[in-house]
């Protein structure tokens, strides 16, 4: 039997090639499970459970995957070394999924570490809507690949909340575009639909405005929707390719 493993890091990367200077495909997140196809030194070659992308990864300690029972509902998430808020060791983005240990006060511990409760959702827990928080990435840095508060893409903003609602979504906007298929025209837009480019992607957040991890901008923004479309034809030479209602 193939042993599954867990991601026990805040983040980490998945390259295309065995270096650090190759692509950054994605991110696994804390809690990610993924399978190892092969070691090769310092490298792993792995395949993601929740997208199956396969790449390579730094060989460190992992653990075993054993089933998660919260995830982080904020932005981002202090790490503390015991169950107080003195000493923070680290943090966790939203998204990122722990197996409850044990409880004290304010505290839930997880590994050996201890998060504040207010910070997480049962793993059962779902949004009334898929984006109704998708408001909390905004101003968070441009990154390609990237999956956290830290930094993310366009389509990791996609992907991250449908994850967090316990629903798949495609990793990549070409996949996405062609998952999704009901359509809406640009006429009968509405909030939460999501636009497509060739290699972009939006979410509306009402009938006039969106949120997107826009490279040019070098963060997460939110935009009018018919400005949105007139920049990206202007400076990429590019037409909505469909918008999509989920």
């Amino acid at each position: 039997m193939i042993k599954s493993y867990k991601n026990n890091y805040p983040v980490t990367n998945l390259y295309k090639e065995m270096s650090t200077k190759s692509e950054l495909m994605t991110q696994m997140i804390y809690g990610d499970q993924f399978l190892i196809i092969r070691k090769l030194g310092n490298w792993l070659k792995i395949k993601i459970k929740e997208d199956g992308y396969i790449g390579f990864i730094k060989n460190r300690k992992y653990i075993l995957y054993t089933q998660n029972t919260h995830k982080i509902s904020v932005i981002s998430a202090n790490i503390y070394k015991n169950p107080n808020k003195k000493k923070v060791i680290t943090k966790l983005t939203y998204g990122s999924r722990i197996k409850l240990r044990d409880r004290y006060l304010e505290f839930v511990q997880f590994e050996n570490n201890w998060i504040h409760k207010k910070n997480i959702k049962s793993i059962n827990f779902e949004d009334k809507h898929i984006f109704s928080n998708i408001k909390i990435f905004k101003n968070v840095k441009y990154k390609w690949g990237g999956k956290s508060f830290m930094g993310l893409d366009c389509s990791a903003l996609i992907q991250l909340f449908f994850n967090f609602n316990n629903k798949y979504c495609p990793r990549d906007a070409k996949d996405q575009v062609k998952y999704f298929k009901k359509n809406v025209s640009l006429n009968n837009i509405k909030k939460h639909n999501i636009i497509f480019w060739r290699g972009h992607v939006a979410v509306t957040i009402s009938k006039i405005n969106l949120i997107h991890a826009y490279g040019p901008a070098k963060k997460t923004v939110i935009m009018g929707i018919n400005q949105t479309i007139r920049v990206i034809k202007k400076t990429a030479k590019l037409k909505i390719l469909s918008i999509k209602k989920i």
